[in-house]
């Protein structure tokens, strides 16, 4: 596929060209790491380490690749040749009618058998008499065949299973790369869902502050009940959205709990803060990285199976060629088994040819093509949907950083619209509607801050995502985080300790404590009703 020099979204239109045509070279196998420590949180990097052992997806996909592995190994079996041993002991009587019929002779032995020889006997009277004779047969043949492979229909069919095997592996590695970043964006989702719970909590704190002011204005004949009734009606909204969001927090803590192969009844996780902590992404990403996405190399490789699978097709026009070999030992008693004298053996070669299948081997060799031509274009397709996925992140990263510096400024615009409008109020120049209106504003600008903080979280995880996992730790760890961690005296990693696993609490957990108490609001009220101090003479 036609590989571009940079991508669109990272640089400017202007400043790259294209490669031309590249040879893919699938570079899956190569070590992504610990990609998640880049966000630097224990409690993520418990769970993904507990989700690429745990999870039962990535277990059938490992089942998975070790069948596809044996199906390869099976097909190499195929260039050796077939060596397999047959001993037996066979003890038989043959009819008298048949005696001098059919190389029956009157001895009872079987004549005409080429390497064969028995014995007979007799109780009271000769074998005619008797009606037959008992034969005793001791056989040791060993037989060796072997297909020559004239036409390459068995190393086709080798490299076929080699290929399914490897696009098996990719798909594996497809498979934990894809379980990790959904255990991150559950787990960012669900922090935000914290963090949302917390502004609604500092929220209710002001809203309930507003009620004790008015309802302290409406004692004093100030204020009207209509305030007050407004004043309870916004605080009471506001504390059953914080109260639906436990079913949001549950709904994301079961999903997380699935995915690291546990039980949701016995998995929990406490309340947490949502603090993004965006890894930089180099701006120019060299489209090379793209070959280390599993998803890539595992189309390419379904690709050269169905290559491969022409030339099975295509070897099924010719004759096929069969060499065979058998040698042993034939005996009329044990003790002489293995007597130079009883040995036999033949050689042989035989070839078969279809000289008419009405078609079907035409039909096998189009099929195989079309197969092919099938995997050609999936391969492509993967290849356009990486770039694009790509583009979509970078430009998802690009644009979210302005948009969350500007939802923080609307934010503190509207956190200054509500403490004017409050004080407005409070000198009997403006409505508690003003008041009211102000405060639901600078609660949809807090949560919309915080949605443009998750959706730049959730970007950059899809960026290491379809890049194939992240880069290399010395890549990673700028010469300022080693020397921050050398000045501390400890080494990178023991910032990143898994830390264990909560225990079972239903959702929605205790929110913190609020840090407004009803004395701290009287006080705060008593002195907004105060009387305005006299002008300076």
């Amino acid at each position: 596929m036609a590989a571009p020099a940079h991508f669109k979204e990272a640089v400017s239109a202007d400043a790259g060209g294209t490669e031309g045509w590249k040879t893919a070279e699938p570079s899956d196998q190569l070590p992504r790491g610990a990609w998640w420590i880049l966000y630097r949180d224990p409690d993520l990097s418990a769970l993904e380490e507990q989700a690429a052992k745990s999870n039962q997806s990535v277990a059938q996909a490992e089942a998975a690749y070790r069948q596809a592995w044996a199906v390869y190994r099976e097909a190499f079996s195929q260039l050796l040749p077939t060596v397999s041993a047959d001993p037996s002991v066979t003890r038989s009587r043959s009819s008298a009618g048949l005696i001098g019929v059919g190389g029956v002779g009157a001895s009872g032995a079987t004549q005409g058998s080429a390497g064969t020889s028995g014995s007979t006997s007799a109780a009271g009277g000769t074998a005619a008499a008797a009606g037959g004779g008992t034969h005793t047969i001791f056989d040791l043949p060993f037989e060796a065949s072997y297909e020559v492979d004239l036409w390459g229909a068995v190393r086709n069919t080798v490299s076929q299973n080699r290929s399914l095997a490897q696009s098996s592996a990719a798909s594996l590695a497809s498979e934990i790369l894809g379980i990790q970043a959904q255990v991150a964006q559950d787990y960012f989702n669900l922090r935000a869902v914290d963090e949302q719970r917390f502004i609604l909590d500092t929220t209710m704190e002001d809203y309930r502050a507003s009620l004790h002011l008015t309802q302290t204005l409406y004692n004093t004949g100030i204020d009207s009940a209509e305030d007050v009734s407004e004043a309870t009606t916004q605080l009471e909204t506001a504390e059953a959205e914080a109260t639906d969001l436990g079913i949001a927090r549950a709904q994301y803590e079961h999903a997380i709990a699935v995915l690291i192969g546990v039980p949701p009844g016995s998995f929990s996780l406490p309340v947490k803060r949502f603090k993004p902590n965006i890894p930089e992404i180099p701006l120019a990403v060299p489209s090379t990285l793209l070959e280390r996405r599993p998803d890539v190399a595992a189309a390419e490789r379904q690709v050269a199976a169905a290559n491969a699978g022409i030339g099975v097709a295509r070897a099924a026009y010719f004759p096929q060629l069969t060499l065979s070999a058998s040698a042993g030992f034939e005996a009329l008693s044990a003790s002489r088994w293995l007597d130079w004298a009883n040995r036999f053996w033949s050689v042989g070669a035989g070839a078969s040819q279809t000289l008419f299948d009405g078609g079907e081997r035409f039909a096998a060799t189009d099929r195989a093509k079309a197969q092919y031509d099938q995997n050609v274009a999936q391969y492509r397709q993967t290849v356009l949907t990486a770039f694009q996925t790509v583009e979509d992140n970078l430009v998802s990263l690009r644009v979210l950083s302005r948009e969350v510096v500007q939802q923080h400024r609307a934010a503190s615009s509207a956190e200054t619209t509500v403490r004017l409008s409050l004080t407005r109020y409070q000198q009997g120049v403006d409505s508690y509607v003003n008041v009211i209106s102000a405060q639901n504003i600078f609660l949809t600008n807090r949560q919309a801050e915080l949605q443009a903080q998750l959706k730049q979280i959730l970007a950059s995880i899809g960026l290491i995502q379809n890049l194939g996992g992240g880069w290399d730790r010395a890549q990673i760890d700028s010469d300022a985080d080693r020397a921050k961690h050398a000045a501390r005296g400890v080494e990178p990693k023991a910032e990143y300790a898994p830390a264990e696993t909560a225990k079972s609490v239903a959702n929605p957990p205790d929110l913190p404590a609020p840090e407004k108490t009803p004395e701290t609001m009287l006080k705060e009220d008593e002195s907004l009703t105060a009387p305005p101090p006299p002008p300076p003479q």
